[in-house]
C-alpha cells in the first residue's frame, strides 16, 4: 500500500514540473513571433507614442526572463493576456474549451465502447471469421484519418445535396446539452464519430491482444479444468486482467483525440479551441495562440497523469505490494 501511495505521490509531484516546462516552451516559442502585440491590440492606425506606451505598460520591453515571470504570475491569477478586439484570452478560452472537452470525451467513450466490444469478440472467436472481419475493419479504421472521415460523413449523412440529411453538415450555433439535448446530439454526432473511429481501430487491436494473452494463461485452463464455466472465468477474471494493458495506451489516444478535435472543429465550423487557434494564427494574435496552446497542452498532461493513476489503481500487482 505504501508503494501505491508513493507512486501516486510521484505522479502528482511531477505535474507542476511538467506544466512549468510546457509554459516555458510555449512562451519562448511565441516570444519569437514576428507579430507585434501592441499593434494588434491598438490597431494599424495607432500612433508610435501610443504603441510605445502600450509596450511600456504591458512589460513588452522588459527582458525575456522578466516577461516570463510576469506571464507566470498572470497565469496563476487567470490572466493570459488580451486578444484582438480587446477581449481577455481567458474569457475566449473559457467559452471554447468546454466544447472541445465534450467532443473529446464523447469521442473517447464511443472509441472505448467499440474497442471493448470488438476486441473481446475478436479474442473469444480467435482465428474464426468474426475475428478476421474485426481485424480487417480495425486496421482500416486505424489507417483512416479523422478529417477524411469527417468529409465523407458530411457528404453521406449531412444536410448537403445528395446526402441523407440526417445531421447538420456545419454547426451554425452550438447548443448546450442542458438547453436542448436533441439538437446537441445532432450537432455532436458526426464530429465525435469522426474522432472516435481511428482511435477505436487502434484500441480494438490492443484489447484483442490483451484478451488473447489472458485466455492463454494457466489459471484459465486450471479454472476450466476445475469445472468453472467458461463464461464465468472470462467475466470474472479474464476481462478484469485484460483491461490493464489498454489503460496504459489510453492516455496517448486521448492526446490524439484532443489534437484531432482541433481539426474536426474547423471542418464542422464548431466555435471551439480549433477555430480559436485558427483565428489567432490568421490574425497574428500572439496572446490568443499562446493561451490556446497552453490550455490544450496542460489538459493533455493532466489527463495523462489521471490515466497513470488509474493504471496504478487497477493494477493488482502494484496494489498488492
Amino acid at each position: 500500500m505504501s508503494t501505491l501511495l508513493r507512486l501516486i505521490g510521484r505522479r502528482l509531484l511531477a505535474l507542476p514540473v511538467m506544466i512549468l516546462g510546457v509554459t516555458l516552451l510555449v512562451f519562448v516559442v511565441m516570444s519569437f513571433s514576428p507579430a507585434d502585440p501592441a499593434r494588434l491590440a491598438l490597431g494599424e492606425s495607432a500612433s508610435s507614442a501610443a504603441l510605445e506606451a502600450y509596450r511600456e505598460a504591458n512589460g513588452l520591453k522588459e527582458p525575456l526572463h522578466l516577461r516570463y515571470l510576469s506571464f507566470l504570475g498572470g497565469m496563476l491569477q487567470g490572466d493570459l493576456g488580451t486578444s484582438s478586439g480587446n477581449v481577455p484570452v481567458t474569457e475566449r478560452v473559457a467559452a471554447a474549451f468546454p466544447i472541445t472537452l465534450q467532443l473529446t470525451f464523447l469521442g473517447l467513450i464511443i472509441a472505448v465502447v467499440i474497442a471493448a466490444v470488438a476486441g473481446v469478440l475478436a479474442a473469444l472467436f480467435r482465428d474464426r471469421w468474426l475475428d478476421q472481419i474485426i481485424r480487417v475493419l480495425s486496421i482500416a479504421a486505424l489507417a483512416t484519418p479523422s478529417f477524411w472521415l469527417a468529409i465523407l460523413m458530411i457528404q453521406w449523412l449531412g444536410e448537403v445535396p445528395g446526402g441523407w440529411g440526417l445531421f447538420p453538415a456545419l454547426v451554425t450555433r452550438w447548443v448546450p446539452f442542458t438547453e436542448d439535448p436533441a439538437t446537441w446530439a445532432r450537432n455532436v454526432a458526426l464530429p465525435a464519430l469522426a474522432l472516435a473511429i481511428p482511435v477505436a481501430g487502434s484500441l480494438t487491436r490492443v484489447v484483442r491482444t490483451a484478451m488473447v494473452e489472458e485466455l492463454d494463461r494457466d489459471y484459465v485452463r486450471t479454472a476450466m479444468g476445475a469445472g468453472v464455466p467458461y463464461a464465468e472465468v472470462v467475466s470474472r477474471n479474464v476481462l478484469r486482467n485484460a483491461l490493464i494493458t489498454p489503460i496504459t495506451v489510453l492516455g496517448l489516444r486521448i492526446g490524439y483525440l484532443m489534437g484531432g478535435a482541433v481539426i474536426i472543429e474547423i471542418i464542422f465550423n464548431i466555435q471551439a479551441m480549433g477555430k480559436l487557434i485558427l483565428d489567432g494564427v490568421q490574425r497574428n494574435d500572439v496572446f490568443l495562440v499562446q493561451g490556446v496552446t497552453l490550455t490544450v497542452a496542460i489538459a493533455f498532461i493532466v489527463v495523462n497523469i489521471l490515466v497513470d493513476l488509474l493504471y496504478v489503481l487497477v493494477n493488482p500487482r502494484i496494489r498488492s505490494i
